[in-house]
């Protein structure tokens, strides 16, 4: 059977498959011809989904996908609940070429309360059900080392490793260790806190770690009036101290309004490869649960579709039951019993904020992370910036910037400074003497430098740049561009720096007529293009002054008969500078070139 029989034959065998698929929600896979599963996917109506595969034109790997799949299997199931957390569940297990990836899949701690007849409270990465109950993970520590230094701070609870039982205790099996004589611990190992005060203390810690802080301080509140009505004065001050110290920690992890009760807060942002997603979990207006992860893209994958699997993972890892998910979009997705909110304005909103500030914050970190590793990241991504700013056709890795020197117009010279992926090419930099202006003109002298430069680079089929940046305003762009376009007839994008009347820069022009692009004067885009204005001006400054003390020199020494160039060279070697050849002695000179022409030189000079 040939190549072309073949693939009719396939795709008459898929086509009978969607067919018959049924239209209610569930599970697809998509099998390539050694039988492995390179795509799954979910749908709250199967036939009408994978369809869109077969019936639509695709672009990219989703067309590369199709085009591999030999087989189709489905499983059925009766809630988008259901096939969220399957979908979910087939991924990890098969690991599918073609679905997202979970990149930051590391594990974080949580807090246990084990399973003990006198539990311990203790963090862990590693979640043994039978063991304990388990809150978390934590992927901010630092917030769960607060929590877990709150409560030996206030609750007593035992670190030790005895198996502690009541009858052991009864027993006199145990004796006090030095957390005891330290006041860290109420030794229930030897009866010195019964095990009903124990077990309420540890009652207390688990409210606090569900979140429900707000209904133990009104209970503490209370619990401490009435230790005090009673004239249980000593009880009623350890209360006091819990109830102050809770309180505060309320306080730092308080982020909205605590009527906000068991709500889960999803946002999303994405590049061309990535996905990041921001998972928030708020209990009485504190968040108890925060995660921030990223998902690698595989195909064409949209935010909806991305947003949605997250979600189902999230749940799932937190094992979260809330009747509410607050997300920023839109959603082809039903769970029983649950409503998703796209809040406009309040407390909602406030979380919905917060959460995409944590993606904010993620994505710069892993860029940093990225560009400490690969320094040409971090120059790629500045120069695709320029590139987005000023909506050019391709990313400008080749950048000329040109300065005119002078004063007065005397020894006008001008400089042109080349930046290749965002780094100087010193070797490229050319000098210009000014040849055709008279008098200070930076306008024609900036023309005639221009004009030299890209009628040779032409002439001499060079590289043409990507970008020019004139180190000036709105008159040093229009004629770059004149000479550019009008006279050379070629289309190289100009852009303008301009400085503030403290001689600073302070904006990017860009367009004609030119408009000011708003850039972060903090951004390390603005501090490369300051970087390049600089390095012109530099370049064209110290050409200056090489040319006007060389101007000076020469004015003064070559004018005198007798005095050749190694004469001079000598002279200038030995003295420095014509000022110190004038203030030296007869003898001093004589010694340097001798004394008939020692005799020339002190005549003319002085």
């Amino acid at each position: 059977m040939g190549a072309f029989e073949s693939i009719l034959k396939k795709n008459e065998y898929l086509r009978g498959i969607v067919t018959n698929l049924p239209e209610g929600p569930g599970c697809y896979q998509y099998l390539n011809k050694e039988g492995t599963i390179i795509y799954v996917g979910k749908a709250k109506n199967l036939k009408r989904r994978v369809s869109s595969y077969f019936n639509k034109e695709q672009t990219g790997k989703t067309r590369i996908l199709v085009s591999q799949i030999a087989d189709i299997r489905y499983v059925v199931v009766e809630t988008d609940a259901d096939a969220l957390l399957l979908e979910n569940n087939l991924i990890k297990k098969y690991k599918p070429r073609y679905n997202v990836l979970l990149k930051d899949d590391k594990t974080y701690p949580s807090i246990c309360i084990s399973n003990e007849e006198f539990p311990k409270v203790f963090k862990t990465r590693n979640i043994i059900p039978k063991a304990g109950q388990y809150f978390g993970p934590y992927s901010h520590v630092g917030m769960m080392h607060e929590t877990l230094r709150f409560i030996r701070e206030n609750y007593r609870i035992r670190t030790c490793n005895l198996r502690l039982t009541s009858k052991g205790v009864e027993e006199g099996k145990f004796k006090t260790c030095l957390e005891y004589h330290i006041n860290r611990c109420s030794a229930p190992c030897v009866g010195k806190q019964t095990k009903e005060d124990y077990l309420a203390q540890i009652k207390e810690i688990r409210e606090i770690l569900r979140g429900n802080s707000r209904g133990l301080t009104d209970s503490l509140l209370k619990e401490m009036k009435r230790c005090a009505e009673n004239l249980q004065f000593e009880e009623a001050e350890l209360i006091k101290k819990r109830y102050i110290a809770l309180q505060a920690l309320r306080q730092k992890s308080q982020v909205v309004s605590d009527t906000i009760h068991n709500v889960d807060v999803f946002n999303i942002d994405a590049d061309e490869g990535s996905a990041y997603i921001s998972y928030l979990h708020v209990t009485n207006g504190v968040i108890n649960q925060a995660f921030t992860f990223e998902y690698k893209k595989r195909i064409n994958e949209d935010l909806s579709d991305l947003l949605s699997l997250g979600i189902g993972e999230m749940r799932s890892r937190y094992k979260s039951e809330s009747k509410e998910i607050i997300v920023p979009l839109d959603l082809d997705i039903e769970l029983d019993n649950v409503t998703f909110t796209i809040p406009k304005q309040g407390d909602k909103k406030k979380l919905l904020e917060l959460a995409a500030m944590n993606v904010k914050q993620y994505k710069l970190d892993k860029l940093k992370q990225a560009e400490k590793l690969n320094p040409e990241q971090k120059q790629t991504r500045i120069l695709k910036e320029i590139q987005q700013h000023l909506k050019l056709e391709r990313i400008p890795l080749h950048i000329e910037c040109f300065d005119n020197s002078n004063i007065s117009g005397s020894d006008a010279v001008a400089a042109c400074i080349v930046f290749r992926n965002g780094k100087p090419a010193k070797n490229e930099y050319r000098k210009y003497n000014i040849k055709t202006v008279v008098g200070p003109d930076d306008y024609a002298s900036m023309k005639e430098v221009v004009r030299r430069r890209y009628t040779r680079l032409v002439e001499e089929n060079q590289e043409l740049p990507d970008l020019i940046i004139t180190d000036g305003g709105k008159g040093q762009m229009e004629v770059v561009r004149e000479v550019i376009e009008d006279e050379l007839k070629l289309k190289i994008p100009i852009a303008g720096l301009a400085k503030d009347n403290k001689h600073r820069t302070n904006e990017l022009l860009y367009g004609f007529p030119a408009m000011k692009i708003g850039l972060k004067q903090d951004s390390s885009l603005f501090r490369l293009l300051v970087k390049i204005q600089d390095e012109v001006h530099r370049f064209a400054i110290t050409f200056h002054r090489d040319k006007r003390s060389k101007h000076q020199t020469a004015s003064a020494l070559d004018k005198i008969p007798g005095i050749g160039p190694k004469t001079k060279e000598a002279l200038l070697k030995k003295f420095k500078s014509v000022k110190r050849i004038k203030e030296a002695g007869f003898q001093d000179i004589s010694k340097v070139i001798g004394e008939k022409k020692a005799k020339l030189i002190v005549e003319n000079l002085k």
